[in-house]
């Protein structure tokens, strides 16, 4: 996939080794619990969990590299 190729990082939600790989690219696999359902309240909170999650990344790429956070930055999230 072209978004693969191009991606600093990529980032998986709990598939583990099923996931792609993607050689010579960065990869997180970050476990969450699987919203499908789930009360409005559980999947707030799991949605809160992805997005500390990508703001502590784009806090992280921004410090390596500011045109990686640039291009890595999910719209509508903003550094602070």
């Amino acid at each position: 996939d072209s978004h693969l190729e191009e991606a600093d990082v990529v980032v998986t939600m709990g598939c583990g080794d099923e996931c792609p790989v993607v050689p010579g690219k960065r990869r997180e696999d970050w476990e969450l619990e699987d919203p499908a359902g789930k009360d409005l309240e559980t999947v707030r909170r799991i949605r809160d969990e992805i997005e500390t999650r990508v703001r502590l990344l784009v806090g992280e790429l921004s410090q390596e590299s500011p045109a990686a956070a640039a291009v890595s930055r999910p719209s509508g999230v903003e550094t602070s």
